[in-house]
């Protein structure tokens, strides 16, 4: 976006739209996962990533990229994602033992942190060595390796107990739920205050390596040091709340 328009605003909408979807629609996502089948949901959401991350690599390339067409594919691949992220996490349970489930949540978060500390790193080598449109090539290619994997993925079958949920059912249930659920409030409060405040960071640091001549190594060594802090911000925060 820097290279496209200096704006701050602009630069800043890029963060707005990567989370305004999660902050949007992640309830409806969150029951959608829980009445209907998990694993065609995931599939449909990567497809969905896949093809808007070509997008954005064939218009970059071809160089009819524009600022206000950039934030419009980078808000279609994060309702993707957020359609995603509540099943994919729900998913846990049907690949993990039991035993497992706390040090598999865990790994998953640092495994996320860790491709934030070191992605933007190897990013930034990437558009300093091709170009922009490289990076999002190898962008949507990561796509294919989940595609793949969750193709090969037999879900196990579970008979239903119960009859299926609306999706209005769904969601009453889980606004019944929060109420009474004081760790999962004590999660909700920390984690909200915690990106409330980091979010602004994010969207405004392009515009301080621009601002420092950073340029996109740069830049992408402050994304990867941001990464770093946040990786030790939750094995502090896994450590307190044992």
């Amino acid at each position: 976006m820097v290279s496209l328009s200096g704006k701050p605003t602009l630069v800043a909408l890029i963060q707005t739209v990567s989370t305004l979807p999660f902050f949007l629609i992640a309830i409806i996502a969150g029951s959608l996962g829980d009445v209907v089948d998990r694993r065609k949901l995931i599939l449909a959401a990567e497809f969905w990533m896949f093809g808007f991350s070509v997008a954005l690599a064939v218009l970059t390339i071809a160089g009819v990229m524009s600022p206000w067409l950039l934030l419009g594919l980078i808000l279609m691949v994060s309702i993707g994602a957020a359609f995603e992220a509540p099943t994919w996490q729900a998913i846990f349970p049907e690949m993990v033992p039991k035993g497992d489930l706390t040090s598999a949540f865990a790994l998953n978060g640092i495994e996320f942190n860790l491709s934030r500390a070191v992605g933007p790193g190897l990013a930034g080598v990437i558009v300093a060595v091709a170009d922009a449109g490289t990076t999002f090539v190898f962008n949507a290619a990561s796509f294919l390796g989940v595609i793949t994997v969750i193709l090969r993925w037999k879900r196990p079958l579970r008979r239903r107990m119960a009859p299926v949920e609306t999706l209005s059912e769904s969601i009453a249930a889980g606004f019944r739920y929060f109420p009474y659920a004081p760790v999962l409030r004590g999660v909700v409060v920390r984690a909200g205050v915690a990106m409330f405040f980091a979010s602004s960071l994010w969207a405004l640091l392009p515009i301080l390596a621009h601002n420092l001549g950073a340029g996109s190594i740069g830049y992408g060594i402050l994304l990867t040091c941001f990464g770093a802090g946040a990786i030790g911000g939750l094995s502090c925060y896994l450590m307190c709340d044992r």
